[in-house]
C-alpha cells in the first residue's frame, strides 16, 4: 500500500491500562501463555481513559487526560450477546430457602474481546474487557416518572464504573467508585467462567443441578494482588445462595479454585476496606466474610487457645478506629497457594508480612520469580541484537530464553562482541536523534546512557540519583579538565497526581537539568535529561540504547521489578541494590557482572532497630552536605530559593 510500517506504528496509541509492572506482567504473562499453548484468559476493566498522559511544563508534571479510543481500537470485538448483568447495594433477606440479595441497582457488563496471538504457534487467546453500561430501563422503572431526561442522563452514573484507570502505583486509596470496579470486574468474570463451564462436559448437570465437584481441575483463578479478592466472597455467593451448595463443599472448591499473587510489601499499598462501605455497596459479601473469618478463627483458637493477640493479628477484621476488612488475610485464607514475585520478596512475604499465617500453613506459601517476554523485549524492540544472537545459537531461544547459554561459548570471539557493540551504538544512534528531535538537546552518542525510568516513587529512590548527579555536577566544576566519562543521565516516570513528594522530586530533578545542561563548562561531559510520558512504546526505544540500568530501590522495598530483565536482556549493565529479582540477576550473571552497592534486608533492618540519623551522613561526607546545601539554598531554583524545603526537610527527618 506503500505506507511506512514504522510510521503507522508509531500513530497507534498504547492501551495504558495499568500502573506499573503489575500490569505490564500480566501483559508479558498472556503473550507467554499463549505462546506456550495454554488455554488461558485474561479478564480487566475496560477503561474509557487509562494511565494520565504526562506533561512537563516548566518543570512540573502536568496531567492530561489518555482518551486513548478516540480513533478507535481496530483489535478489539465488543461481544453483546455475552453482557452480564452485575449487582450493587440492595439489603439481604433470610428465608426459609436461603439468603437472598434484593432491591438491587444493576449495571450491564460489556465484553470486548482481544486476540492473544502466541508465536508463531497457531494459538490465539483471548483477553476479555468489561465495559459498564446502565440497562435501558435504568431509572425510568421507579418513581420519577416525570423526568425522563434526567434520566437518561444519569445512565452516566453506571457507566462510570469503567471510565477512568485510578493512577496510584503501590499505594491504596479506599474510594468507593474505585471497590465498584473492582467488584465489577470479579462479578462479570465469574458469571462468565461458570457459564463456560457449565457449557462444557465437564458441568454436567444431574437433572436439575450442575455438580461442581470438578471446577477446580477445569478453572484455575489467579488473583493478581488483592485487587480481585471479593472473588473469593462473590463465588461463595453463587455457589451457596444460588447454586444451594453447603458452605463447607462450596468452601472446598473455593481454596481449591483460587490462588493469589502478592506484589508488594509496602503498609500503604495493601489494601484496607472500611466495612461500613462494604456492608453499603455488597451487604451480602460483607456476611459472608464475617462468616469466613469466624469459622477461620474458631480454626486458630482450638490450635492456639489463649492467644487472643494472635488471633487480632489474623482475624480479616481490623479492629481499631474504623473497621476494616484486610484483602490479603482474605486473600490467604481463600487460596490454595499464595507466591511472591522473587526469592527475597517471598521470604519477606514468608516471615515478616503474613508469618502467622505461614506458619499455620507452610507448604501454601510459594516463590515466583517475575519475568518479561523476549517476544516484545528483545525481537519486538531490538531486531538488530536479536538477529545477531540468532546467527550463533539459532532462533529456538525465542522462545526458550535459557538456550542464551549458548552464547557462553562466544565470550572470547572479537568479531562477535565488537557486533554487539555496533548493534548498541546503532541504538544509542538512533535514540539520540529521537531526543534531540523531542526535547531540542544535542546530545553525545558516544557518552554513556545511564537511564532510570520506572514510576516515580520515594523507595525507588530516583532523590539518590538526583543526588548523584548533583555530585558528579560539582566534581566537573571543581576540576574541568580533568578526563571524565561523558554522562547522559536519563530518568523518566510518572507520580501519582496526588502524590507531593513525587511531583517535587520530577521538579527537582527538572531544575537540575537546566542548570547542568546550561553550564558551559560543563559542556558535553554531563547531560540530565527528564524523559516526558513513560510507557510501553517509549520503554521500546529507551531500553535497546542504554549502557547502565539503575536499579536502586532500598533493599525490601522492590518485590521484584521487571525493568531490570528488560535492560540486562538488551546488553545493558545494571547498577543496582541487592533487592527483588536483581537478586536472581545477580545469582545468574554472577556477581562481579553487576555494580552491586548498598545495604542488604539485613543492614537495613539493623539501621532501623539503631535508629537512622541523616545528620551523622550530611555531616561526614562534604560532597553530599555541597549537594544537599545546594538543593536547600537555592543553587537550582534562584527564583524561589525555598522551593525544595520539603524535600529536605524530608531527607533529614523522615527518609524512609
Amino acid at each position: 500500500l506503500g505506507l511506512d510500517m514504522e510510521e503507522l506504528e508509531e500513530i497507534e496509541e498504547d492501551a495504558g491500562l495499568g500502573n506499573g509492572g503489575l500490569g505490564r506482567l500480566a501483559a508479558c504473562f498472556l503473550d507467554s501463555m499463549a505462546t506456550l499453548g495454554l488455554a488461558a484468559y485474561g479478564y480487566g476493566i475496560r477503561y474509557e481513559y487509562g494511565i494520565f498522559n504526562q506533561k512537563i511544563r516548566d518543570g512540573w508534571q502536568v496531567e492530561e487526560a489518555d482518551d486513548w479510543l478516540r480513533h478507535g481500537n481496530p483489535w478489539e470485538k465488543a461481544r453483546p450477546e455475552y453482557m452480564l448483568p452485575v449487582h450493587f447495594y440492595g439489603r439481604v433477606e433470610h428465608t426459609a430457602t436461603g439468603a437472598k440479595w434484593v432491591d438491587t441497582q444493576v449495571v450491564l457488563a460489556l465484553p470486548y474481546d482481544t486476540p492473544v496471538p502466541g508465536y508463531m504457534n497457531n494459538t490465539v487467546n483471548t483477553m476479555r474487557l468489561w465495559s459498564a453500561r446502565a440497562p435501558n430501563d435504568f431509572n425510568l422503572r421507579d418513581f420519577n416518572v416525570g423526568d425522563y431526561i434526567q434520566a437518561v442522563l444519569d445512565r452516566n452514573l453506571a457507566e462510570n464504573i469503567s471510565r477512568v484507570l485510578y493512577p496510584n502505583d503501590n499505594f491504596f486509596e479506599g474510594k468507593e467508585l474505585r471497590l465498584k470496579q473492582e467488584y465489577f470486574v470479579v462479578a462479570a468474570t465469574l458469571q462468565d467462567i461458570i457459564r463456560r463451564f457449565k457449557a462444557s462436559k465437564f458441568g454436567s448437570t444431574d437433572s436439575v443441578r450442575t455438580v461442581f465437584d470438578s471446577f477446580p481441575d477445569q478453572v484455575a483463578i489467579q488473583l493478581n494482588d488483592t485487587h480481585p479478592a471479593m472473588a473469593i466472597p462473590e463465588l461463595m455467593r453463587i455457589f451457596v445462595d444460588i447454586e444451594k451448595l453447603p458452605w463447607n463443599k462450596a468452601w472446598d472448591i473455593t481454596k481449591r479454585t483460587f490462588a493469589y499473587t502478592n506484589h508488594t510489601v509496602l503498609p500503604e499499598a495493601l489494601e484496607r476496606w472500611p466495612v461500613d462501605l462494604v456492608e453499603k455497596l455488597l451487604p451480602r459479601h460483607l456476611q459472608i466474610i464475617y462468616e469466613i473469618n469466624q469459622k477461620h478463627l474458631d480454626h486458630i483458637a482450638s490450635l492456639f487457645p489463649d492467644d487472643v493477640e494472635r488471633l487480632r493479628r489474623m482475624s480479616l477484621i481490623e479492629e481499631g478506629g474504623t473497621k476494616r476488612i484486610n484483602m490479603a488475610h482474605l486473600c490467604i485464607v481463600g487460596s490454595h497457594a499464595v507466591n511472591g514475585v522473587a526469592k527475597i520478596h517471598s521470604e519477606i512475604v514468608k516471615t515478616q508480612v503474613f508469618e502467622d499465617f505461614a506458619e499455620l500453613e507452610p507448604e501454601k506459601f510459594q516463590n515466583k520469580t517475575n519475568g518479561i517476554t523476549p517476544r516484545r523485549w528483545l525481537l519486538l524492540c531490538n531486531p538488530g541484537l536479536a538477529e545477531l544472537i540468532a546467527e550463533k545459537i539459532g532462533e529456538d531461544y525465542v522462545r526458550d530464553l535459557s538456550q542464551l547459554t549458548k552464547l557462553h561459548k562466544f565470550v572470547d570471539d572479537d568479531l562477535f562482541i565488537r557486533e554487539v557493540a555496533k548493534v548498541k551504538q546503532e541504538n544509542k544512534v538512533k535514540f539520540a536523534s529521537y531526543l534531540e528531535k523531542e526535547y531540542k538537546v544535542k546530545i553525545n552518542p558516544s557518552s554513556m546512557f545511564d537511564v532510570h525510568v520506572k514510576r516515580i516513587h520515594e523507595y525507588k529512590r530516583q532523590l539518590m540519583n538526583c543526588l548523584h548527579i548533583i555530585t558528579i555536577y560539582n566534581r566537573i566544576r571543581r576540576d574541568p579538565t580533568k578526563l571524565f566519562v561523558p554522562r547522559t543521565v536519563i530518568i523518566g516516570g510518572k507520580a501519582a497526581p496526588g502524590y507531593h513528594m513525587a511531583k517535587m522530586i520530577i521538579k527537582l530533578i527538572n531544575a537540575v537539568a537546566s542548570v547542568v545542561n546550561n553550564d558551559p563548562t560543563v559542556g558535553s561531559k554531563l547531560k540530565v535529561i527528564f524523559l516526558e510520558n513513560y510507557r510501553v512504546s517509549l520503554a521500546e526505544k529507551v531500553i535497546p540504547a542504554t549502557d547502565l540500568s539503575e536499579q536502586i530501590s532500598t533493599a525490601g522495598t522492590e518485590a521484584s521489578g521487571t525493568g531490570n530483565m528488560k535492560f540486562m536482556l538488551n546488553g545493558a549493565l545494571t547498577i543496582g541494590t541487592m533487592d527483588g529479582a536483581n537478586v536472581e540477576m545477580a545469582e545468574e550473571a554472577g556477581e562481579e557482572n553487576l555494580f552491586i552497592f548498598g545495604m542488604r534486608v539485613e543492614d537495613v533492618v539493623e539501621l532501623d532497630k539503631e535508629g537512622y540519623d541523616a545528620q551523622k551522613y550530611y555531616e561526614e561526607l562534604p560532597e553530599l552536605k555541597e549537594a544537599v546545601d545546594q538543593i536547600a539554598s537555592g543553587f537550582f531554583s534562584p527564583e524561589e530559593p525555598e522551593l525544595f524545603k520539603d524535600v529536605v526537610n524530608m531527607l533529614f527527618h523522615h527518609d524512609r
